[in-house]
């Protein structure tokens, strides 16, 4: 049971990990909203690296964004949750595979194992969260900008690849969760039996003198 919940886990966290290479690539984190135009002519649509304009013939062009310092600070700050986000999930992968007991990477101490894949359950969470951070930021300022009446500039809608993102944290969460899961869970099989089991240092001591002071029924002749 517990290698099938690491093999889920792995499963979801490899999936979040590339969502998140696609939400990066996608071009529609907001979008020009068509509300209150009754034409179109053109359609405006951005993501954390550039901004794209379309008109209504499909004829596009794109430019990359000219400053890192002249954006908006949550542009910014999304930028750098979802780096970490893609170095917590390369990371978790790379534990889990580690620390999975199916797997011959690292030798068969499994308690040493389960540690490591514990570890790699930790980076999928700081996954997950650093990347809801990032997309939740980033569609709060989209609906605060398309809600206030007295914001002069172009107002935006929610795009598809916040929403990958969004599919990406809960993949990542949830492969975290049933990887620490899995570390917690044990079995009557997986306990280790040993042959032997030393007594202890207490009771030793306490057979020595027993046997020390123990008193004799043989008188001396007995022994010649």
């Amino acid at each position: 049971m517990k290698e099938i919940i690491e093999i889920v886990a792995l499963f979801l966290g490899f999936a979040s990990w590339i969502l998140i290479l696609v939400s990066l690539q996608d071009q529609y984190w907001k979008e020009s909203t068509t509300e209150g135009s009754v034409i179109t002519t053109s359609t405006i649509y951005e993501n954390l690296w550039m901004s794209c304009a379309s008109d209504s013939t499909g004829i596009y062009n794109c430019r990359d964004f000219p400053s890192l310092f002249a954006l908006p600070g949550y542009i910014q700050a999304s930028r750098a949750l979802m780096i970490a986000a893609i170095v917590f999930g390369t990371f978790g992968l790379v534990a889990t595979l580690v620390g999975m007991q199916c797997s011959k990477i690292g030798g068969e101490n499994y308690i040493l194992k389960g540690r490591i894949a514990a570890i790699g359950g930790a980076f999928f969470l700081l996954q997950g969260i650093c990347t809801m951070i990032a997309v939740s930021w980033y569609a709060a300022n989209i609906t605060q900008e398309f809600f206030d009446q007295f914001y002069p500039g172009t107002k935006y809608e929610i795009g598809e690849g916040l929403y990958i993102g969004w599919s990406s944290a809960v993949l990542a969460m949830c492969g975290g969760s049933c990887l620490l899961c899995a570390c917690k869970y044990t079995s009557d099989d997986e306990k280790v039996q040993y042959p032997y089991q030393p007594a202890s240092r207490g009771h030793a001591l306490s057979t020595v003198a027993t046997s020390q002071t123990a008193p004799s029924h043989y008188g001396r002749n007995a022994y010649v």
